[in-house]
């Protein structure tokens, strides 16, 4: 598995797939991310360790994502990270969060005192009834303007069989229009029983390619395109 790499084109940084405990909810349709959990908190620490000797500090910046949220790196994990943005000068920090957490995100703010955060949330779609009732995400919300008081950054989910252009349409749009930061990542058939729509991510292509060139918005095409989560022997 690669577990660093280097986003070089767009808001460049250092990015690292870290082990984590189990995701707490762990129940969305789509994802089988949750395969690279672990319960070993000495395991999931030493692999972190070795990833983490990677980052360079060149940037200034550092993603870290895991198959769960921040919430649930362990304790020493942390400390290292910690470590490595003092040590390296890293000014800016990207965490991968879900939403039931919104109200203890000030708590990893605080134990990195003084680094700028970044909060990316895992929202797919602002239509309620496909996220909760098929997606089974588990993430429920009035409408945007309470995703938005928490956080500056979204993810997106685009080209699954069920989905319309018309929920795209509104969720482009309301990223574009009330969120800093966001992520579309085209969905890649995996082990799920979650189908793509290929007409649809053609349509997508047609019509919302030009988001490659906002500096805030990056699309995922594959979900390896930030360089990690394929196998070293795939590069």
């Amino acid at each position: 598995m690669i577990r660093y790499s280097k986003i070089l084109e767009k808001n460049p940084r250092e990015i690292v797939l870290l082990k984590s405990h189990p995701c707490h909810w762990g129940r969305c349709l789509f994802c089988d991310y949750i395969h690279d959990n672990e319960k070993d908190d000495y395991y999931i620490n030493e692999i972190n360790k070795e990833v983490l000797k990677n980052i360079t500090g060149e940037f200034k910046q550092l993603e870290v994502i895991n198959s769960a949220s921040v919430f649930q790196l362990p304790k020493e994990t942390l400390e290292e990270i910690k470590n490595i943005v003092n040590s390296k000068g890293i000014e800016r920090l990207y965490f991968e969060s879900h939403y039931h957490y919104r109200h203890r995100l000030n708590e990893i703010r605080d134990y990195f005192k003084g680094i700028d955060i970044v909060f990316k949330c895992g929202i797919e779609t602002f239509d309620d009834v496909f996220r909760n009732n098929y997606l089974n995400k588990g993430v429920y919300f009035k409408d945007y303007k309470e995703v938005a008081k928490y956080f500056e950054s979204i993810c997106l989910l685009v080209g699954i069989k069920g989905q319309t252009k018309e929920m795209i349409k509104r969720d482009i749009d309301i990223l574009k229009e009330h969120f800093k930061y966001g992520c579309i990542n085209i969905y890649i058939e995996n082990t799920t029983p979650v189908k793509g729509d290929q007409e649809l991510i053609q349509w997508f292509k047609e019509n919302y390619s030009y988001l490659e060139e906002y500096d805030n918005i990056e699309i995922l095409w594959n979900n390896t395109d930030f360089g990690v989560g394929g196998n070293e022997d795939e590069k």
